[in-house]
Formats: C-alpha cells, structure tokens, sequence
C-alpha cells in the first residue's frame, strides 16, 4: 500500500461479521456524543455505477471472471478514493471517514478467487486506513447469522469463508509488522459489546487529539 490516509479507519471481517451493523451503530453513537469533526460513513462496493456491477455479481445475477471482478473493485475503489467529494478528499478536509470494506477485502477474497498477485498489483497504489478494525467470528457462527436472508451472495458459504478468515489473519499480522494500525474486535459478542469496543479504538485516533 501506497502511505498511510490520516483521519480513515476501515471495517474488515467475514461474511456475517457484523462489519455493516457496527458502522452504523458508530455513526448513532458519534452523533450522540456531539464529537467533532464531521464524521462520514461510507461502503464497498459503493453504490455508484461500477459498484452497482459488482454488486450485481454478487448477487449472482451477473457473472464475471474472478480476473475481471478483482479490477472492477479496483475501479470502483479508485473512483470512491479520488473522485470529487470522495475519502482522499473529505480525510484531508479534517473529516473522519470510516470505511465498511477496503483493500484488505479484495486482497482476501480476490486473493482466494485468482491468486494474490492481481489483486495486490491492482491495489498497490492505494493509500493504507489510519486504522484497520478486524470483526473477527468463527465463520459458522457468521453465516447462522445470514440465514433469514431471503439467498446469500456468492462467497457466503463455510468452505470459502473459512478460507477468509485464515487469509484475513495472515494478512493482519503483515499490516501489523509494516507498522499500520491493527484492533481486533471480538465479534461473536453481542452487538452492544462490539459497539463499544469499536467506540474505544475509533475514539484514540489522532483526529480526536
């Protein structure tokens, strides 16, 4: 990765890790606590028109070479990071910006899908998160907790998501050895508990000094 973003934190973990319910509760939480600055929530694949493909492969309604997916993040990421109003921009305006979803997700799952050497080519350029909070969960537990899902996407079976989490965990401890800023959240507790785990790392970043 290409530098470290000041004032961008990143969710990470499993299908089923709870990456989309904690973001939300953090914004609740942030909003609550009349913190300053500007707190702005966002997402990958993002809801523009190259997220929009992909998100239509996942569902399996559209199907992709992995090659030619592992790029279409890659895009989609590149037009989230640099186009106007976007992360690069609102970082360094003094907002915080927390992310559900990076490049260490495509790194694990393309990585898995076409082997690691796309994907890390593809994303060798992109800046690292300030921050990078890893929901670690049995992936059992995970996908139990998709089952109400009227059909899941395409990686959400145990075989492949077991595979996520031992990729995520070898990709961690590398992040950790290049000096990034790694937490790992326990996420098989309860969501309040998460929340406030999440709330006592995202809250010691520099941007609240």
């Amino acid at each position: 990765m290409n530098g470290i973003l000041r004032n961008f934190a990143v969710f990470e973990g499993c299908d089923g890790s709870g990456t989309s319910t904690q973001l939300s509760l953090l914004g609740q939480k942030y909003a609550s606590s009349g913190r300053k600055p500007v707190f702005y929530p966002t997402f990958e694949p993002t809801d523009g028109a190259i997220g929009g493909l992909i998100r239509s492969a996942l569902k399996n309604d559209t199907f992709f070479k992995a090659e030619t997916l592992a790029r279409l993040f890659a895009a989609d990421r590149n037009e989230h990071l640099y186009a106007a109003g976007g992360v690069i921009e609102r970082c360094r305006r003094g907002e915080l910006v927390v992310c559900d979803r990076y490049v260490p997700s495509s790194l694990v799952y393309q990585g898995i899908e076409c082997g690691d050497e796309l994907p890390r080519s593809l994303n060798s350029a992109f800046p690292a998160p300030e921050l990078l909070l890893f929901f670690d969960i049995d992936p059992k537990t995970a996908l139990e907790r998709l089952q109400n899902r009227s059909s899941l996407e395409i990686y959400e079976y145990l075989e492949f998501q077991k595979k996520v989490r031992e990729r995520y965990h070898s990709l961690l401890g590398r992040y950790k050895d290049a000096g990034f800023g790694v937490e790992i959240i326990d996420a098989s507790q309860n969501r309040e508990k998460v929340a406030e785990d999440v709330w006592a790392a995202v809250s010691k970043m520099p941007i609240f000094e």
